[in-house]
């Protein structure tokens, strides 16, 4: 079980838009998290289920990379149980002020010469179709370093709401005036951030991957969106598998 945030967290939480909690999980618990997220890298690609997202290696273009999986936790008792279950989500309770309720799970993988993510927002993604509000939590499963492409996160921005259009990067007039602070982590530490904190990551040009679990939650008073939310998915960015030949799919934020 992990330990209630204290008030100065949450405090800090709200004034940043982002926490970092330093060896969240220990050692015995991250042993099982990355066993199970080698369990799932590994499942085979299947229309109607969990979604596998491919990308091709900067370093070697041939080369076909797993980008990402979402929608996982009805298909992994284990992660499902932890995402679900006290601990994580009360954590994010603490800082909604209310109950929480999942509303994504997905693992970025960020394998070696896998790309990175441009300067956006969360809710420019159309999250606020859904809840007004949304708190991720990511879980570093491998250590996270500027090399391998950490995420970079901005500080007190959260407060100004949309600072840019939804289904698109951040304008690069806005990213001129953002200070990202790169956010090294090693196994177990997780990073509390909002649907409006500003943050990044770059490619991983390291021999070593990173990946990194990321769990998405709103408060419960606004709703369970997550099966509305993997729908809409689905039709406007599916995995690979279930993708048209010769249509073009495009990621926007």
């Amino acid at each position: 079980m992990i330990q209630p945030l204290t008030h100065d967290q949450v405090e800090r939480f709200r004034r940043d838009g982002f926490l970092i909690v330093r060896g969240m999980y220990g050692p015995k618990a991250m042993a099982r998290i990355a066993a199970w997220t080698a369990q799932i890298a590994g499942y085979p690609e299947i229309a109607g289920k969990y979604m596998m997202y491919f990308e091709a290696s900067r370093l070697e273009p041939s080369e076909r990379l797993l980008n990402r999986i979402e929608n996982f936790c009805p298909y992994h008792a284990g992660f499902d149980a932890l995402l679900n279950g006290p601990g994580l989500r009360d954590a994010v309770a603490q800082l909604f002020g209310a109950p929480a309720v999942l509303f994504k799970d997905k693992i970025n993988f960020k394998l070696p010469g896998g790309d990175g993510f441009t300067p956006h927002q969360d809710v420019q993604a159309g999250w606020d179709r859904y809840a007004s509000l949304h708190i991720t939590a990511l879980v570093s499963i491998d250590a996270a370093t500027r090399d391998n492409g950490c995420l970079e996160l901005v500080a007190g921005r959260h407060r100004e709401g949309l600072l840019g259009p939804h289904w698109a990067p951040l304008p690069q007039e806005v990213v001129e005036t953002l200070d990202f602070v790169p956010c090294e982590t090693a196994p177990g530490d997780v990073v509390f951030f909002d649907s409006y904190t500003p943050h990044r990551s770059a490619p991983n040009v390291s021999p070593r991957p990173r990946r990194v679990l990321y769990v998405t939650y709103n408060r419960l008073e606004e709703g369970d969106h997550r099966a509305r939310y993997y729908a809409d998915k689905r039709k406007s960015y599916p995995p690979d598998c279930e993708r048209e030949p010769g249509k073009e799919y495009v990621f926007r934020v």
